[in-house]
């Protein structure tokens, strides 16, 4: 559940070429204004609900937050608080009082990283204009190393007034889809260092398994 989690969220974020080889210049345009307003903030705060659709038509859902300053994040899933001060990443489950504690991953390619949550689209995928409505514009990406990702494809759905992604829907090669959608959204959110390290002091009796 916790890659689920931060899969789900590592997908929202393609200096890339469509299928043709050629730029899809209206897309390019899209996410370049996108990351111009999201790299604009020093920190982003947001809650999620994530759907995931089975082959089968059976859906699971479950909501989420998430906050980031520079290389630091705090995400929250059910069931686990999962911390990193940039160096550092700390998984509390909590049904276990149990933490892990782990080295942050240093690239690769399927580094799943929530820092990059909102601009993950930057490098490593074609992309196409897709259309737009009243509200939203979408664009779909595509992997360029298809083979290192368990999904196809995944649709912005971007919000034509706040320069913001709403929603993203990867599609898997399994056959389901995993669906994110942003609740709220608060960027240069106050935050202290010290909310992106986790204080085992505060959790009587917790067991440490350090995986470094």
């Amino acid at each position: 559940m916790i890659k689920k989690g931060i899969l789900a969220i590592a997908i929202f974020s393609a200096i890339i070429f469509n299928a043709k080889g050629q730029v899809d210049v209206q897309a390019k345009k899209i996410l370049d204004e996108l990351s111009a307003k999201t790299k604009a903030y020093t920190s982003i705060k947001a809650e999620f609900t994530f759907v995931n659709e089975k082959k089968d038509k059976t859906k699971d859902s479950q909501n989420g937050k998430i906050q980031t300053k520079g290389n630091k994040y705090k995400l929250e899933i059910p069931g686990h608080e999962i911390y990193c001060d940039g160096k550092t990443v700390w998984d509390f489950i909590k049904d276990a009082n149990e933490v892990q504690v782990k080295d942050m991953e240093a690239g690769g390619d399927d580094a799943l990283n929530p820092t990059t949550i909102f601009t993950i689209y930057e490098k490593g995928y074609k992309y196409k204009f897709d259309g737009e409505d009243a509200i939203t514009q979408n664009i779909s990406l595509f992997p360029l190393n298809p083979d290192k990702k368990k999904f196809h494809t995944a649709k912005l759905f971007i919000d034509k007034t706040k320069k913001q992604i709403s929603s993203v829907k990867m599609l898997m090669k399994d056959g389901s889809t995993q669906t994110y959608t942003i609740k709220t959204f608060e960027g240069n959110a106050a935050m202290a260092d010290a909310d992106f390290t986790f204080n085992a002091k505060a959790h009587p009796g917790i067991s440490v398994e350090d995986l470094r």
